[in-house]
């Protein structure tokens, strides 16, 4: 019972629904019964709300995540440096994290008239096609690339890189200039800049500023980025000691 539980609450990944019985019946190959039983339980719980006809995650889920102590921490870690990032550019702000071939947002600081994008605190996004996910995949190891270069590339936009071996390109230059760039790739409209958030060689992190492509400027946008993940970089390491 612990593991289909389990599948229907992997199957919200990666929008968070909502989503009829039925939707949850297709996603997760459980029977309708069996289905209905535990979406019962699980709303009983918490773990899940019900609306309607339609479920979605509940509010227990997110007080849960938000105590698993490597995220928290990095995330309290992180947020004065994602706050004065934000005030040097008044554009949205992301801290993320690699989740597998996906990057999980930590954090995400906007303003009141920012662009819609599809990121958001607690979901995720493919590695490939966003500027976190980028910095993070190209400072990975050489494993990891192969692997997610081997596979079809997911597409969220007419300008998603799907050629393998433009990503490589686009990864190599991250891994000279410690920056990576993301053009209309997860939301037409808006470009992206990120750097990687560095313990003890390792990237444990990334964090970015996105733009709308009208005003995407890299040369000003670049110093504050690369001074924002620095700090955040010495701020980890001072926390390790």
């Amino acid at each position: 019972m612990l593991e289909k539980s389990a599948l229907i609450l992997h199957s919200f990944l990666p929008s968070g629904g909502p989503y009829r019985l039925s939707e949850l019946v297709a996603r997760t190959g459980l029977s309708k019964p069996t289905a209905h039983r535990l979406t019962a339980d699980l709303t009983r719980l918490g773990w899940l709300e019900r609306t309607g006809a339609h479920y979605r995650l509940g509010a227990k889920l997110f007080e849960l995540g938000a105590l698993v102590p490597r995220r928290r921490d990095l995330r309290e870690t992180a947020l004065p440096f994602l706050q004065d990032l934000f005030e040097a550019t008044h554009e949205i702000v992301h801290l993320g994290v690699r989740e597998g071939l996906d990057v999980v947002y930590l954090e995400r600081i906007h303003g009141h008239n920012a662009v819609w994008l599809p990121s958001r605190i607690g979901g995720s996004l493919p590695l490939t096609c966003t500027g976190v996910g980028k910095a993070l995949l190209a400072f990975s190891d050489a494993e990891l690339t192969e692997r997610v270069l081997s596979q079809p590339l997911p597409r969220l936009t007419p300008y998603t890189i799907t050629d393998p071996e433009q990503l490589r390109t686009s990864l190599e230059q991250t891994q000279v200039s410690g920056l990576a760039y993301e053009e209309q790739e997860a939301a037409e409209g808006v470009s992206c800049i990120a750097a990687p958030v560095f313990v003890g060689g390792t990237a444990v992190a990334a964090l970015s500023v996105a733009v709308p492509r009208a005003r995407f400027r890299p040369a000003q946008l670049a110093p504050a980025v690369r001074t924002a993940a620095l700090g955040l970089s010495r701020g980890l390491r001072g926390g390790a000691r």
